[in-house]
């Protein structure tokens, strides 16, 4: 995949007087790199790139985002366009063919969808043997490794049919999801419905009741699809990476899903949304005082930094925050729920979209600042918050394995390093050293 977008042009590096050409490869939308993969062996020299903040691990067809302009495509189609028009089975699909599916081809898909819906239910008894408060993510990543078991069938030809391969993922962990909050609650569980759509079925699972049935809200089904496509892919980031990194192995799929649940698990990456309520929590019990907290951050000897602002990747305002904002506000209007961390929210971000501290290092609010006030309004506690961003990971996650393990210029995953312990130390044999110490 990668030579047809080699460009005639190169880049020379000088290495104690000795001159090498190093190939650049430049993307469909303009972005440049030098490959470097004959480096080592030309030159001896590898590159050094903690946290590969300027390494390129592959090509990829599949997301474009420009963190400058705020500029985040799903295969070529904006985010803008997909959160309006789609629903997340529809981007589903289109992240793992590369195309926005027909009538019929939606229809196969979703009809798949309800055929895997169900999991084996030798699997519910794996459920009770989990010690009393264990995180979701944790039965989470178990669950999904355990399904290589269930199915090996897929472990022979994984991508002869993707459709099956990736609805049964994506419907089974849906389930195991719902599964995860009623036994986590002591509640019956609640099982899947075929004439359901995936988000209206997913929230019957989580709340549907013998006691209480569960009314199914058109709005906070919008905004769930929503929410779920705007987490449906985000490029190399760390879980997608550890993915592909895991299924450079030729692991099977579930063992790649499963590491890369366990990689999004941390506080820095999907664990942000709830960090982001966790902190509002915090600012309503100390009588809603915000501007403290303001001030803590703008203290550069504070180690406290605002929750919720910035990105990584973003230096402008984070295209997935202002569709997430307005559904925010168009689900806690359609239930009529007045929350006050909403209020507090909407204060720091007034502030920090004016604020000349902010603006200067472009800390705009990102997707995780509004995603947890949706989740509290539709009921999901907050420690099922990262399980919610993996339901919507998903697509991007099985695209991205599919698309490595499809590459002809796929190579095992393998960093270098530069090693800076101690040089070579000749032995001395246990005797000898406990004379020495004596």
């Amino acid at each position: 995949m990668i030579d047809k977008f080699v460009t005639n042009k190169i880049a020379e590096l000088t290495i104690e007087g000795e001159k090498y050409s190093l190939p650049i490869i430049e993307g469909t939308e303009g972005e440049k790199a030098i490959d470097i993969r004959k480096l080592r062996q030309e030159t001896g020299y590898i590159t050094l790139d903690s946290g590969y903040m300027n390494t390129g691990s592959c090509t990829s067809e599949i997301t474009y985002l420009e963190g400058s302009k705020g500029i985040l495509n799903y295969r070529g189609y904006a985010i803008e366009d997909l959160a309006e028009n789609c629903s997340f089975v529809e981007v589903a699909y289109l992240l793992l063919h590369g195309h926005l599916p027909t009538a019929d081809e939606y229809q196969h898909f979703s009809n798949l969808l309800g055929r895997f819906a169900l999991i084996h239910e030798d699997m519910i008894h794996f459920f009770d043997h989990f010690p009393p408060n264990t995180a979701p993510m944790a039965i989470l990543s178990s669950m999904v490794n355990s399904l290589s078991n269930f199915y090996p069938e897929m472990a022979e030809n994984p991508i002869e049919d993707i459709d099956i391969m990736a609805t049964r993922l994506i419907s089974k962990v849906r389930t195991i999801a719902a599964f995860t909050y009623k036994k986590s609650m002591g509640w019956p569980l609640v099982y899947p419905r075929h004439d359901l759509s995936y988000c209206a079925n997913f929230l019957n699972m989580m709340f549907d009741s013998p006691v209480k049935p569960y009314v199914i809200n058109d709005e906070v089904v919008a905004a769930l699809n929503k929410i779920l496509i705007l987490h449906a892919d985000h490029e190399q980031n760390c879980s997608t990476s550890t993915v592909r990194l895991v299924g450079s192995a030729r692991v099977n799929l579930y063992a790649s899903i499963s590491a890369g649940i366990s990689a999004l698990w941390g506080p820095l990456h999907g664990g942000a949304n709830q960090a982001v309520v966790e902190m509002l929590e915090d600012i309503y019990a100390s009588d809603g005082d915000y501007q403290t907290y303001i001030d803590r951050a703008k203290n550069p000897d504070d180690p406290f930094r605002l929750v919720g602002f910035g990105h990584r990747v973003y230096k402008s305002y984070d295209p997935r925050s202002i569709i997430i904002k307005k559904a925010c506000d168009d689900v806690l209007e359609a239930l009529n729920v007045s929350d006050p961390l909403l209020d507090i929210a909407k204060e720091l971000e007034e502030v920090a979209l004016n604020d000349e501290f902010f603006i200067e290092r472009n800390l705009y609010p990102n997707v995780d600042f509004y995603s947890g006030i949706i989740y509290r309004a539709i009921g999901i506690p907050s420690n099922m918050f990262t399980v919610m961003f993996a339901l919507g990971r998903l697509p991007g996650w099985i695209a991205h394995w599919k698309e490595m393990w499809d590459d002809p210029n796929w190579r095992i995953g393998r960093p270098r390093q530069i090693y800076v312990g101690p040089k070579h130390r000749p032995f001395i044999p246990k005797e000898e050293r406990e004379k020495k110490d004596r």
